[in-house]
């Protein structure tokens, strides 16, 4: 599988968490190719600010690998990570993130972020970098997905 594949999932990710009643972001953990935790963002649903689709994969794949150390792991975001999201992988150790969405001033105006924090900025402050890739391949496809959750919302 390459990066696309494993984005793809991550958008599957958000698909799933939709059904589930959560935000339409999704993501999986990688390691040594291979898929070691998925996550949605049920946050809203479970009461939890903290309960994003990263976070969620992020502590997944710590509690399945038995460490806190994620060196060599890939995040795959169906969404641009929020500042929180980043800073989680930033402390667990991920060294890339791969997402197919950015975010967009609508989504920022909505509060789907914490504001217009350039992440890629501050990566360039920390002391220990992330590999930060944006794939574009899917992008309609999430924010197709976001529009198509608003509607449902506005439908309660």
């Amino acid at each position: 599988m390459n990066d696309k594949d494993y984005l793809k999932l991550a958008i599957g990710q958000a698909k799933e968490s939709v059904k589930q009643g959560g935000f339409p972001a999704g993501a999986v953990v990688v390691k040594d190719n291979r898929v070691i935790s998925k996550g949605v963002s049920l946050g809203f649903k479970m009461n939890d600010p903290t309960s994003h689709a990263e976070t969620s994969s992020i502590r997944k794949a710590c509690k399945q690998l038995e460490t806190t150390d994620l060196s060599d792991a890939t995040l795959y975001a169906s969404l641009q990570p929020c500042l929180m999201c980043f800073s989680v992988a930033n402390w667990a150790g991920i060294s890339r993130i791969v997402y197919g969405c950015k975010k967009t001033d609508d989504m920022v105006l909505k509060s789907y972020y914490e504001g217009k924090t350039d992440i890629s900025l501050i990566n360039e402050q920390n002391n220990r970098r992330i590999k930060l890739e944006f794939i574009p391949d899917f992008e309609q496809e999430s924010l197709d997905l976001v529009k198509d959750w608003e509607k449902l919302q506005n439908e309660q």
